[in-house]
């Protein structure tokens, strides 16, 4: 249920996304924020705003990195797709460039990598069925499910004059496919700027964005997520994983010191990350490409999107990279 909300009705949408619509609602001096997917043709399964409310409809009350989802629409005479509302949170998101109410404390880039981590290790470690998620999704062959979903999706965005490198890489990732592990609440798309934090406070994240692929399965593929977008002072530039350059002068703490935060947190086998790193990495590629077609078609006009796919050869690098350093 909304809360109580009267007053006029002002509409604002946020920039930056790169895929899912997202839109500042004022009523009067109520502040709300509505979730939509982008205009146009859609992957089958992506931007699941029913998935999206579902989580955030209970996980608010057991983590409270997690906004509140209020109302679910489903009629597509209202805006023409489904679409949620949720509550509004404030703070500082970090993106090219550390805000300056984050940067006057001292060793801010390690200290909020250092929350995220925390916040992910949390995220894990709480019971699906506790929280009213027993059922989000089908723990048994996650791992199949991932490769084979996305290698549908890179099927659908191939473009025609592509190589068989993602082809290629498929194939390490499913001959060394891992065996099962526990089964979490992931995000599924866990990276900072999905994040926000208080400006006072560097130490803890106050909320986490983009829930609209969570699932149950194995809680690597969030560190590996992570992993994938996280700059590195090995990265050389043909091997650089981001559109994001100033993310490397923030004075982060390195991919394997992050994957060595997480195994103390939780246990995991730090070696057991690769995988999913390289994983993560092939899965972006199909992102940025199927971003990319979007723009061609002319189904987004954000001009990003023109030349987002222009990361995919490092992206591809760095999965082969990786993969050959694991002996994968």
């Amino acid at each position: 249920m909304l809360p109580a909300a009267r007053g006029p009705l002002e509409i604002l949408q946020f920039p930056n996304g790169s895929a899912n619509l997202t839109y500042l609602l004022r009523v009067g001096p109520q502040e709300l924020v509505l979730r939509r997917p982008p205009f146009g043709q859609i992957a089958p399964g992506a931007h699941d705003m029913k998935r999206e409310f579902k989580v955030l409809s209970r996980l608010w009350r057991h983590f409270d990195r997690a906004p509140r989802g209020y109302l679910f629409c489903d009629d597509p005479a209202v805006l023409g797709a489904d679409f949620f509302v949720m509550e509004r949170r404030r703070g500082e998101v970090v993106r090219d460039t550390m805000p300056p109410a984050l940067r006057a404390h001292p060793e801010a880039g390690r200290r909020l990598a250092v929350a995220l981590v925390e916040a992910m290790a949390d995220l894990h470690a709480l019971e699906p069925a506790a929280c009213g998620l027993a059922d989000l999704g089908r723990p048994d062959g996650f791992v199949d499910r991932q490769l084979d979903g996305w290698a549908k999706r890179w099927t659908l965005a191939r473009p025609e004059d592509a190589t068989d490198e993602m082809e290629r890489i498929h194939a390490r990732l499913a001959a060394r496919r891992p065996a099962p592990s526990r089964a979490s609440i992931v995000h599924n798309d866990l990276k900072l700027d999905n994040c926000q934090f208080a400006p006072e406070n560097p130490d803890r994240v106050t909320s986490i964005f983009d829930w609209d692929m969570t699932t149950l399965g194995d809680p690597l593929v969030d560190l590996g997520t992570l992993l994938n977008y996280w700059p590195d002072p090995m990265d050389t530039e043909a091997t650089q994983r981001g559109t994001r350059p100033g993310l490397a002068h923030m004075g982060l703490p390195t991919r394997a010191e992050i994957t060595a935060r997480y195994a103390a947190r939780t246990g995991a086998d730090p070696a057991a990350a690769r995988w999913w790193e390289a994983f993560a990495l092939w899965k972006t590629v199909v992102v940025v490409v199927q971003l990319h077609r979007r723009w061609v078609r002319g189904e987004s006009t954000d001009p990003r999107m023109a030349h987002i796919a222009d990361r995919a050869p490092n992206l591809v690098a760095a999965a082969q990279l990786v993969l050959d350093d694991a002996g994968l």
